[in-house]
């Protein structure tokens, strides 16, 4: 990748949501993460990974789970 390929970067108030390939969701923002019943979620960073294969051990981020338990996505 050379300097003109760059990927533009987010606006501080922008959110993202990027899938890894057998991998976790990589949110980045501003968002509000909400659990099961509605209550907030707390952030300590601006980009999270959220675990996609039910795995981890710390729900709802991602542990490296999906490395060791054969978890392959569409994406």
């Amino acid at each position: 990748m050379t300097a003109h390929d760059e990927v533009p970067r987010p606006h501080d108030d922008e959110v993202t949501l990027a899938a890894c390939p057998d991998g976790p969701l990589l949110l980045r923002g501003p968002a509000r993460i909400v659990d099961d019943r509605g209550r907030d979620v707390p952030r300590h960073r601006a980009t999270v990974a959220l675990c996609r294969c039910g795995g981890t051990a710390i729900p709802p981020w991602c542990d490296g789970t999906h490395k060791v338990n054969g978890y392959r996505s569409e994406t």
